[in-house]
């Protein structure tokens, strides 16, 4: 595999960001109406220098351009159709743009998929155009896309004009007034490149937005805001191009809950997915997980300053003690390191700052912000110079007036003398003249020590993330892509499962089954050990519900244990077919137990989950999770973050386990579903015995259910 693995065909949206020439059907000039929004946003705030036409049969000319009464009747076939008509109408108005040849339609329109089950059918019928034509949709539902670095607003809201703040932050959302909540961090300093608000996405996703803002120089960060995923592959396949191409995504999942979930499916009729697969899926893929709106801004500001290496030390930087052991406080609960001056540093701080000044990491100025601006400049540019620092955390504590006002620009004058970020933390609620120059400066000031904390953690663990990424690993559905639902599946006898895992080199026990009594009282001298015997049947998946499983069974007594396990299991299940009763010695004592499972997520394909057996993961859930394919090198790297991880490399004097062939284990049953991925539904190895270093790892028992 290669970095440069490009298996989805995502066309380029270059036309739709930057046309040539725009057609708005529904353009009008009766005031506050979304027509006459839509049409005034690129006449009047946008800077659109191609060819605007007003499609509008009941008027001859809107806004001084010569209105049209319809598609077919235009002079050429444009880049962009605008269709802002009543829902009604809009398939008309696609018909004759897609025939004409126009390249792309932006439908503001509402009262389609997300409606009802005329809207449900009008939608499947726009896509049928889009695939006979070749005309490309976005939307329909939403309030349409802006690329403010030219500036051109392609929407109907009256805030458009507001929210024009040229930038490096791409904004693909699906909801348009948290979209919107996002863009307007403008008003302290943040600047965004694009934003698109995919609606239903009944043909253009997040996805196909997500790989244009990859590879488009303009942008240096994606933050997204998705409720729902239609097509996993295609996501998972811009994510990887976007780390490919070192631009980080900030992710922000919409359902986490099950409230959440059931809210978000009723608003994009998107598939909201599990919380655990999604931010599996995330971690993955590098994609950073966020937990609210002002924190994925917080995140995405810092990558506007300066790519992270994973390594960065932090100094901090007041003019009050409380706000500097405060700052200090949040950056050691966030995991964060701060800075040892050098000595050259110190020196510096020495000469510059009053001797009752602290002058080591965190520097307390106290009030020379007030009485002396210079030295305050002066020490935060040695403080920013440091050779071991590479971000000033600034505290701001409260709002001095004109002196704060002249702090931040002074913070300004200091961040143009080096490349080192100097962020300021600004804690007042009252947001004077100082916040808004900060603003204006680019200075984009965090709004709380905790966002601050998490965001900067998050930062620096984005540049270990790029450092330390396979570059080579690609998920397994971006190949296979993701089956639908399976119209029948069954389940594989406990014996057939292990045979074909032996088959794919899993290590497993070497079963035999006994159809009488007399078979396995043979089988039971033959293996000559204490035995476990389990009831054979394709009804039954939890055996020992059913009294189906005797463990420790001596040889001599297999025959009766047969007659017992098969009057249990008639007892417990009367419709079930019992083949027999598996006979397999019994693993070594000592031994820890593990269970490895594999589930198809009906958005995102094939997920394993690891995790140590009994209690573990019962009671404390402790487990971890990854997409497929997995290798022995990730195999470790998920049996390193189970909070129990102790008891498999020795804990009060238990000796550590195998992890070698814990983690080979792993691997082959991750190979295995990966060969058979059309065709498997779910497996559950549990449980698998772990013995000591050097013991090696073994499936004890396995369910295994198949497509029918």
């Amino acid at each position: 595999m290669t970095d440069h693995f490009e298996p989805y065909q995502f066309q380029d949206l270059t036309p739709l960001f930057n046309p040539k020439s725009i057609a708005v059907v529904g353009a009008s000039g009766k005031e506050h109406s979304i027509g006459n929004h839509t049409f005034k946003n690129i006449v009047e705030y946008s800077k659109f220098e191609g060819t605007l036409y007003p499609v509008n049969p009941k008027q001859r000319e809107v806004m001084g351009l010569k209105a049209y009464p319809d598609i077919a009747s235009l002079p050429e076939a444009v880049d962009v159709v605008v269709i802002v008509v009543p829902a009604q109408f809009v398939r008309e108005a696609l018909e004759q743009a897609g025939v004409k040849g126009c390249g792309f339609a932006v439908i503001l329109t509402s009262g389609f998929s997300e409606a009802d089950a005329w809207g449900i059918a009008e939608e499947a019928k726009l896509v049928e155009i889009s695939k006979r034509t070749g005309i490309r949709i976005y939307g329909p539902n939403c309030p349409g896309l802006v690329n403010l670095n030219v500036p051109l607003g392609m929407s109907f809201s009256p805030a458009y004009k507001g929210d024009i703040t040229p930038g490096s932050i791409a904004l693909a959302t699906q909801g348009g007034g948290l979209g919107r909540n996002m863009m307007q961090h403008n008003y302290r300093g943040l600047g965004f490149s694009a934003w698109s608000s995919s609606g239903n996405e009944c043909d253009l996703q997040v996805a196909d937005f997500v790989y244009h803002f990859a590879l488009d120089p303009e942008c240096k960060a994606i933050a997204i805001l998705v409720e729902g995923f239609k097509d996993g592959p295609r996501f998972a396949a811009a994510a990887a191009k976007a780390a490919e191409m070192g631009k980080p995504i900030i992710g922000l999942k919409v359902g986490r809950s099950e409230y959440g979930a059931k809210a978000a499916q009723s608003h994009t009729a998107s598939i909201t997915g599990s919380a655990e697969v999604n931010s599996t899926v995330f971690q993955q893929l590098g994609v950073i997980e966020v937990d609210d709106l002002d924190e994925a801004m917080d995140v995405a500001m810092l990558f506007t300053r300066k790519q992270p290496t994973g390594n960065e030390k932090v100094a901090v930087f007041a003019s009050s003690g409380g706000a500097a052991s405060l700052c200090a406080d949040n950056v050691g609960t966030a995991g964060l390191t701060l800075s040892e001056f050098t000595p050259e540093t110190t020196a510096k701080l020495a000469e510059t700052l009053p001797s009752f000044a602290n002058i080591s990491n965190p520097i307390d100025t106290t009030s020379i912000s007030i009485s002396h601006p210079q030295a305050l400049l002066a020490s935060l540019v040695v403080c920013a110079s440091d050779a071991n620092t590479d971000l000033v955390l600034a505290p701001i504590p409260m709002d001095y007036g004109i002196y704060t006002e002249n702090n931040a620009k002074n913070f300004k004058k200091a961040q143009d003398t080096t490349d080192t970020p100097i962020v300021p933390i600004w804690f007042s609620e009252k947001t004077g003249a100082g916040y808004f120059e900060l603003a204006r400066s680019g200075l984009v000031p965090f709004r709380s020590l905790r966002n601050m904390g998490k965001a900067v953690r998050r930062w620096i663990d984005y540049g270990q993330y790029l450092s330390t990424r396979d570059k080579g690993w690609q998920p397994l559905i971006v190949e296979t892509g993701v089956a639908g639902e399976a119209a029948q599946t069954r389940s594989l006898t406990e014996a057939e499962g292990k045979a074909e895992l032996a088959a794919a080199d899993v290590p497993v026990t070497a079963p035999e089954v006994a159809a009488t009594k007399a078979e396995a009282a043979t089988i039971a001298a033959q293996m000559g050990r204490p035995l476990a015997m389990k009831i054979v049947s394709a009804q039954i998946t939890h055996k020992s519900d059913v009294g189906g499983v005797m463990l420790n069974v001596a040889p001599d007594n297999a025959g009766a244990a047969f007659d017992t396990i098969m009057s249990n299991a008639a007892k417990a299940a009367p419709g079930a077919t019992l083949d027999g009763i598996l006979l397999e010695p019994m693993a070594p004592a000592g031994g820890v137990e593990a269970f490895v499972g594999v589930a198809r997520d009906p958005v995102f394909g094939h997920v394993m989950t690891f995790g140590l057996g009994g209690i573990y993961v019962e009671m404390f859930q402790d487990v971890t999770r990854a997409m497929l394919p997995v290798s022995q090198t990730q195999a470790k790297a998920m049996i390193a973050k189970l909070k129990s991880a102790k008891l498999l490399t020795g804990y009060r004097g238990q000796p550590p386990r195998d992890l070698d062939a814990l983690a080979l284990l792993v691997a082959k049953v991750s190979d295995y579903v990966a060969a058979n991925a059309g065709r498997i539904e779910e497996l559950d190895i549990n449980p698998v015995w772990v013995g000591a270093a050097g013991e090696g790892a073994q499936a004890l028992d396995a369910v295994v259910v198949v497509r029918a």
